[in-house]
């Protein structure tokens, strides 16, 4: 197995399948960084204290890792086709039948779900299987009880895969809606930024419940229009991510939001936080997204408006209390 992406996440996965005695190769792009971790035996950046089992093994060399039997990725969306590209390449001569990815997002730039992605870079042949959930790495990288769900419209490649990951402190579920899956992931980081923004501004724990309420109707309805499934917005890639992010400041995505609440530019935000916030550049996507098919999602489009828009934190929030009543369950 050979896992792209030596940030937290990929590393906490990479911990997982070697744990399981999968042989793995966990790759990073920055090759000093690589060399670290390689002489440390652990990934000191994020997880100073977690040292590498004996089956798993730092590559610097991409090459190497993408000769792999099975393959992870998860970088940052905006490094997921170079990836899928990149491994085009060096699988010419034998090509991927299945690949699987724990990105969350959208493509920046298209808007196009990572799915769409594989098959584009790297042919119809190839399968595509997504593992989302509620997961915070740091707890997933000590062991603590962890449930994810891995889909793909394979049951035997969701299955296969799933066999990898599984143990008793790493639960994995299979699905066979990767599209849903895919939304849940991307859409719940932006209303955790929502989520952070009414926590930062001081509202309470009612508005937290109704937002993160409010949210899963969006998610739902965003993610029924594109081809997923309802019931999967009920289980752990959707309400349970969401609920995961929207109360733990665990979450970059929700510190972010209580950062713009305190007057911090999006820039400004970022840099504190010092890593990916991936529902910036998913707000942007899925507000496009849901402006072209006409998808009413009103704390998603309030939130793109904070960050791109520079409408005050305060001002959104009073716009979405200020909407008309309506019936809960109706139809945008």
């Amino acid at each position: 197995m050979a896992v792209f992406g030596a940030g937290s996440w990929g590393t906490a996965l990479a911990l997982v399948l070697a744990r399981n005695g999968n042989p793995t190769l966990l790759w990073g792009r920055n090759r000093e960084h690589m060399a670290t971790i390689a002489a440390q035996r652990c990934n000191a950046r994020y997880f100073p204290d977690t040292s590498f089992p004996e089956t798993l093994r730092a590559c610097p060399d991409f090459a190497e890792a993408a000769q792999a039997d099975e393959l992870l990725i998860a970088v940052p969306s905006q490094g997921f086709r170079d990836i899928c590209a990149e491994l085009s390449k060096q699988r010419s001569q034998r090509p991927l039948q299945r690949l699987c990815w724990a990105t969350k997002g959208l493509e920046p730039g298209s808007g196009k779900l990572l799915h769409q992605v594989v098959r584009e870079a790297l042919g119809e042949q190839c399968i595509p299987a997504v593992i989302s959930g509620p997961t915070f790495a740091r707890e997933v990288a000590d062991g603590l009880p962890t449930a994810i769900t891995l889909a793909s419209h394979d049951d035997t490649t969701a299955n296969q895969l799933a066999a990898y990951f599984h143990n008793s402190c790493f639960r994995v579920y299979t699905a066979t809606d990767p599209i849903g899956v895919e939304v849940g992931g991307a859409t719940k980081n932006i209303l955790a930024i929502a989520a952070g923004i009414a926590d930062g501004l001081g509202y309470g724990a009612n508005t937290r419940a109704a937002l993160v309420t409010r949210g899963l109707n969006e998610m739902m309805r965003l993610g029924v229009a594109l081809g997923g499934q309802r019931e999967t917005f009920m289980g752990l890639a959707g309400l349970g991510d969401l609920v995961l992010t929207c109360t733990d400041d665990q979450s970059r995505n929700r510190r972010f939001g209580g950062l713009l609440a305190k007057g911090q530019t999006p820039q400004s935000a970022i840099a504190s936080i010092g890593q990916a916030v991936e529902g910036v550049k998913a707000a942007r996507e899925i507000y496009n997204v849901a402006h072209d098919k006409k998808i009413s999602l009103p704390i998603i489009e309030q939130v793109y408006h904070v960050i791109y828009e520079k409408r005050p934190p305060r001002e959104a929030v009073n716009m979405l209390l200020g909407r008309e009543q309506k019936a809960e369950v109706s139809e945008p």
